[in-house]
């Protein structure tokens, strides 16, 4: 990993825990697991280290406390169980975390807190006051009140948005598996594990899978599209097992015992644009010819309406959307500075037509390259 870019202050580590880290073989809670995560959180400490640790397992967690045998398949059902579990998880890290005389805070968010820039901003201010006390925030997804428009869908994204919100040197996923390999470990022998990876494109994207864990909502995919964010932050991610003994501290140092994924030194884009392609929900989709993907992937164009092939979804100017390749490939996310509606008369044509019937549209990108992240 990279020298620190925070020199003068105590540096950040975020570390996402993943439900199969928390969870014995029979589902049941492994509270020894969240002891060893807060003795390695103690080690970080003092070594000058700030962690955050963003926990998943809530709905795992509280299944054992109501007594449930099976996963909730409704959303009051998981709802309840993430409440439950909730306040199993927090007690667990805080008590284990006292033994090292640190102070824990629960932080539950969802996507709307991150979502409006005036929130962001308040959540930023919290992190950073609890992070100047020596507290170790324990962050996971308000899953009692989330919903779907608003979800983040994994823990994985959480923690990369955690991780950029909070300007980290290092994020490190703990999970049941050592990395990504080029092959399912479990079902081909000759699998290898991939050791460092300097960008992500849709042929690494195919060696990942779905969550194979029963209490997991993630998968390598998600950790990979996390990774795929990262890039453009210029923060180094780390995919560890948590089974290994001090994995987190070894990542920290340097020492990944699994894959690490890290941008040149130096490449990392504009604050705004991280939370554009990250917090932001997108509201529909932009599918470009090969002409407009070249010229953003390639030159940081902005997007003109002449390279917009389709538009799909519903959005007015000002929201985010997602822009694809013909393939479907997602390559970049932006601020749209059209509607939907408009967009659609508008695709395939030169600004100089579309200001005969949009002047108001004249001379105007579909989305400015400073208000778009091109993975």
């Amino acid at each position: 990993m990279s020298a620190g870019r925070c020199a003068g202050r105590r540096r950040v580590i975020v570390a996402k825990v993943g439900s199969s880290s928390l969870v014995t073989a029979s589902g049941a809670f492994d509270e020894g697991r969240v002891a060893d995560l807060a003795s390695q959180a103690a080690a970080l400490a003092r070594d000058g280290w700030s962690p955050v640790i963003v926990s998943s397992g809530a709905v795992a967690v509280g299944m054992g406390r109501l007594g449930l045998g099976e996963r909730p398949s409704d959303i009051p059902g998981l709802q309840a169980a993430a409440a439950a579990g909730q306040a199993a998880l927090t007690e667990a890290y805080a008590r284990e975390l006292e033994r090292f005389g640190i102070a824990c805070a629960q932080v539950l968010l969802n996507r709307r807190d991150v979502v409006e820039r005036e929130s962001y901003l308040n959540v930023r201010n919290t992190f950073e006051r609890l992070l100047e006390l020596g507290v170790v925030p324990v962050v996971n997804e308000n899953d009692t009140t989330s919903v779907t428009e608003f979800s983040f869908g994994d823990n994985d994204l959480l923690g990369a948005i955690v991780a950029v919100l909070v300007g980290a040197e290092r994020y490190v996923i703990l999970t049941d598996i050592d990395g990504l390999y080029t092959a399912d470990p479990a079902r081909d022998a000759s699998a290898e594990r991939i050791e460092h990876l300097e960008g992500i494109d849709e042929r690494i994207l195919a060696l990942a899978g779905g969550s194979a864990s029963e209490v997991g909502t993630g998968g390598m995919r998600s950790k990979l599209n996390a990774g795929r964010a990262l890039l453009q932050a210029g923060i180094p991610m780390a995919i560890v097992s948590g089974s290994e003994p001090d994995a987190l501290v070894e990542a920290a140092e340097g020492n990944v015992r699994g894959t690490l994924i890290e941008a040149p030194e130096g490449a990392h884009e504009p604050a705004r644009k991280l939370w554009i392609a990250l917090a932001g929900v997108p509201k529909g989709t932009i599918t470009v010819d090969d002409g407009a993907r070249r010229a953003l992937v390639e030159q940081g164009a902005s997007l003109l309406p002449v390279g917009i092939a389709g538009v799909e979804g519903e959005f007015s100017e000002g929201d985010v959307v997602s822009v694809a390749d013909a393939e479907g490939h997602l390559i970049a996310r932006g601020l749209t500075r059209y509607d939907a509606d408009e967009l659609r008369r508008s695709q395939g044509l030169q600004l100089s037509v579309i200001a005969r019937f949009l002047p108001q549209r004249a001379d105007a990108p579909a989305i400015h390259r400073d208000e778009l992240l091109v993975f």
